[in-house]
C-alpha cells in the first residue's frame, strides 16, 4: 500500500514569509537589478556574506536587534548560530578580516535577505530582501552626503519620484541626555516616546525629571523638530552642550553638500531621529515616501563597530528595503516594466533539429527562448493563447515540412 504524503498545510508557508514567483519575482529582479547599477555606478564592489553567523555578531553589544527577535539554532560543534538579521554587522566582520591593514577607502555593496523574528501583531515579513551598500574608512561630511545622493539616485532609478530622506544625528540626543543627566532605563523611556512622536507623553515624561529648563525645553521640543534647515538655526540658539552643537554643525555642513547634488528638495531634517540599532555614532538617516508608514531605505554612520571585530575604521552604509519598495509601487500603480525578450519556439517532432538551431541562434543574440515541443492533443491556438497569457513576445511555430509557421509579436 503507497502511504499518501500529501497534507493541504504543506502548501502554506510559515507567518511572515511568501513565496514571490511569476511577473512580481520579475519585476523585484527588475527593480534590485536598477538599485545594484546605481550602487555600483558609485564605484562600490560586491561582497556575499553567510546568511547565517555565529550569535556573538549579533549580540547586544554590538548594538544590533534583541535577541528574542532572531532565528537562532545550534550547529553540531554546541556553537550557537543565527540568520543575520542585520548585513551591516557581517561586513564590519568581513572588512576586519579582508582589508585589516588598508587605511583608504573600501566600498562594498550588497544584495541578500535578513532574517528578523517579529511577532505576529506587527504585520511585518520576517524576511526581507535589502540592497546595500558600505563606505569604510571615510568619516568625512562628503562621505555622508554622498550616500545620501545614492540613496536619491537609486529610489528615483528604482521608480519612486514622491519621497523625502529625513535625516538627523545621534550626537544632538545624546548631547542632551547627557547634559541631562538621565540614566540607561530614563533614555530607553524617553526614546520609546519619541519614537512614537508622542509629542503630549514627552512632555509628560521630561515634566517630572529634575533637570534645567533649557535641556527640559528641548527635549520637550525634540518630536517638533522636523523640516527645513530653521530647525538647525534654533537648535544652535538653545542648545549649551558640545556634543548637540557639534551634530548640528556636522548637518549644517551635509546640507550644503548636498545642495551640490542638486537634491535638497528630497532631504528634510528630523533632530529627534533615533534609531533601533546602537551601534550608530553620527548621521543616520531615514527615506519614506506617501503611503507607507515604515521607511524604505535606513542608513547611518557607525564609526566605532569595527574596532569591535578588531579594525579601527569609520563607516557609513545604506540598506534600501527592496520589499517595502516593491509595495509603495504596487500602491502607486507605477509597475515599470522589465525588458521583454522572450520567444516561443514550437515544433514538430521532424523538425527539432531545425527548432534547436534556431533557438541557439537566437540566445546567442541576447534572446531568451523557450523551446516546446508540439503535443498531438493542443491545438496551435492553445499554445499561442498560452503564450499570449505569458506575455510572450514572439511566437515561432515550425510545422512538419520544414516550414515556418505564423510569427506573433505581443
Amino acid at each position: 500500500m503507497i502511504k499518501n504524503f500529501y497534507h493541504p498545510e504543506l502548501l502554506q508557508t510559515p507567518d511572515g514569509v511568501r513565496d514571490i514567483y511569476g511577473r512580481e519575482c520579475e519585476l523585484k529582479n527588475h527593480i534590485q537589478d536598477k538599485i545594484h547599477s546605481i550602487i555600483k555606478s558609485y564605484g562600490f564592489d560586491d561582497i556575499q556574506t553567510p546568511s547565517f553567523e555565529f550569535f556573538d555578531i549579533f549580540n547586544k553589544e554590538r548594538g544590533t536587534v534583541k535577541s528574542n527577535e532572531m532565528y537562532k539554532f545550534v550547529d553540531r560543534n554546541n556553537n550557537t548560530l543565527v540568520l543575520r538579521p542585520d548585513i551591516t554587522p557581517s561586513i564590519a566582520r568581513s572588512v576586519s578580516k579582508y582589508y585589516e591593514n588598508e587605511k583608504l577607502q573600501v566600498r562594498l555593496c550588497y544584495v541578500g535577505n535578513t532574517y528578523i523574528n517579529n511577532s505576529n501583531y506587527q504585520g511585518r515579513l520576517k524576511e526581507v530582501t535589502q540592497a546595500g551598500a558600505e563606505l569604510i574608512n571615510d568619516d568625512t561630511s562628503d562621505a555622508d552626503a554622498e550616500m545620501i545622493a545614492l540613496t536619491v539616485e537609486a529610489l528615483l532609478e528604482a521608480g519612486i519620484t514622491e519621497f523625502r530622506i529625513d535625516v538627523g544625528h545621534v550626537g544632538f540626543f545624546n548631547g542632551l541626555v547627557e547634559e541631562a543627566g538621565l540614566d540607561n532605563e530614563q533614555i530607553n523611556e524617553l526614546k520609546e516616546l519619541l519614537e512614537r512622536k508622542n509629542l503630549f507623553a514627552v512632555e509628560q515624561f521630561v515634566a517630572g525629571l529634575p533637570i534645567n529648563d533649557s535641556v527640559k525645553k528641548m527635549l520637550i521640543k525634540l518630536p517638533e523638530m522636523f523640516g527645513s534647515d530653521e530647525y538647525l538655526e534654533y537648535a544652535k540658539k538653545n542648545v549649551n552642550n558640545e556634543c548637540s552643537l557639534a551634530a548640528v554643525d556636522r548637518l549644517e555642513k551635509l546640507y550644503s553638500i548636498i545642495d551640490v547634488y542638486g537634491m535638497r528638495q528630497y532631504v528634510n531634517f528630523d533632530l529627534g531621529m533615533l534609531s533601533n540599532y546602537n551601534y550608530y555614532t553620527g548621521t543616520i538617516f531615514k527615506a519614506y515616501t506617501y503611503g507607507l508608514g515604515e521607511p524604505i531605505a535606513t542608513g547611518g554612520r557607525y564609526d566605532r563597530l569595527l574596532k569591535q571585530f578588531g579594525k579601527d575604521g569609520a563607516a557609513i552604509g545604506v540598506a534600501i528595503n527592496v520589499d517595502r519598495l516593491m509595495l509603495a509601487i504596487e500602491r502607486k500603480k507605477l509597475h515599470p516594466e522589465p525588458e521583454n525578450n522572450l520567444c516561443i519556439i514550437l515544433y514538430s517532432s521532424t523538425e527539432r533539429k531545425k527548432a534547436i538551431e534556431l533557438a541557439a541562434q537566437k540566445r546567442k543574440d541576447g534572446i531568451n527562448v523557450r523551446l516546446m515541443r508540439k503535443k498531438c492533443d493542443v491545438s496551435v491556438e492553445e499554445y499561442r493563447a498560452y503564450a499570449d497569457n505569458n506575455r510572450i513576445k514572439e511566437f515561432l511555430y515550425i510545422e512538419s515540412g520544414g516550414e515556418s509557421g505564423r510569427e506573433i509579436n505581443g
